[in-house]
């Protein structure tokens, strides 16, 4: 068993080291964010609410792209319409959600949405999904008639 031992860990350690690779390799770039947004965006303007809802909230690949997922919000203060990270949040109201600085992120994503130009981005700091660590974030939000779709992105540590 002893000699099993070294080679049991140094897989082990490979196996580590390669999830860590991989978790940094699939994280989602700014451009990319915005165009899983509009692509989410063509395929409601093609295929209507339901249906996009349906893609989201089912975490197909179609509206997923390495940790990028859509969420589709109310331009008022309705509930979640659908999200890729977590369907469990289909239905509640987060609009009073703040990151752990006291920002309302959610409120600004509203604004953002509301502006004249109808789309931009936001900054806040959450808990990374595939870490589990607090780092900066960056959402993208684009408006379309009474709603809006989002993707945010991690930004690296520096």
């Amino acid at each position: 068993m002893k000699k099993l031992m070294p080679w049991m860990l140094a897989m082990v350690l490979a196996s580590v080291t390669m999830l860590a690779g991989a978790q940094d390799h699939e994280r989602g770039t700014a451009d990319e964010a915005v165009a899983l947004v509009k692509k989410a965006i063509a395929y409601y303007k093609q295929h209507g609410r339901d249906k996009v809802a349906a893609e989201v909230n089912l975490r197909t690949p179609l509206l997923r792209e390495k940790d990028l997922y859509v969420f589709i919000m109310p331009l008022d203060e309705g509930p979640v319409i659908a999200h890729g990270g977590n369907a469990k949040l289909v239905g509640k109201r987060l609009y009073d959600l703040r990151d752990l600085d006291g920002v309302g992120f959610m409120q600004k994503f509203r604004d953002v949405a509301n502006s004249k130009d109808g789309k931009g981005w936001v900054d806040y700091r959450w808990p990374n999904t595939l870490s589990g660590k607090i780092e900066p974030k960056s959402t993208y939000v684009e408006r379309v008639g009474d709603l809006y779709f989002a993707s945010g992105i991690y930004k690296p540590v520096k």
